[in-house]
């Protein structure tokens, strides 16, 4: 499969894994690095322009979903990557600037997950949720509302489907890489 929309910034260009998909309506630019088996679908934008993003293994990042980037300052020499682990499903229209997200996490549709905001392993955050610059979500919780709060912890059934949440994403990915 040719991909054209991978476009270079300053002359860093998206580094891809193995097996990867990304759908050719996404637009992905700079410096984003995707692990083996990770998934990018339609209309996707992700801009690694002023800081790095990373993409884990087997994660997949779901249509209209816009992911970017703080950049370097004086007052923040780092910045704030967008960092997101392995097993993470992130649902359509989120949008993620700047956290970092650990393994095994879903984010619901049309979540919204600002500048500097940790998320522990083994989370899930509900459709439409806010979660504001700097928050910490504890593993193991549901989070929902605006500004996110800690609704429950999850049960065994929910731990048990982050990562086959992510396991369908990979098996869909698959369909789709045969089909090219």
């Amino acid at each position: 499969m040719t991909v054209t929309n991978l476009r270079s910034y300053q002359g860093m260009t998206p580094t891809l894994g193995q097996r990867v998909y990304i759908d050719e309506t996404c637009v992905l630019v700079g410096d984003i690095t995707l692990g083996d088996d990770a998934s990018v679908w339609p209309l996707v934008a992700a801009r690694g322009d002023v800081n790095r993003i990373v993409i884990g293994l087997r994660s997949n990042i779901q249509d209209g979903s816009v992911l970017h980037v703080t950049r370097r300052s004086t007052s923040n020499p780092e910045g704030y990557p967008l960092l997101i682990g392995d097993d993470v499903t992130v649902g359509h229209k989120a949008m993620l600037h700047g956290c970092t997200i650990g393994n095994r996490v879903l984010i619901g549709m049309g979540a919204i997950i600002l500048d500097n905001v940790v998320v522990e392993d083994d989370v899930i955050i509900g459709a439409g949720t806010v979660v504001p610059p700097g928050k910490r979500l504890q593993a193991g919780y549901l989070y929902m509302g605006n500004p996110a709060r800690q609704a429950r912890p999850l049960t065994e059934q929910e731990r048990l489907f982050l990562p086959a949440s992510a396991d369908n994403y990979v098996r869909l990915k698959a369909e789709y890489l045969q089909q090219a």
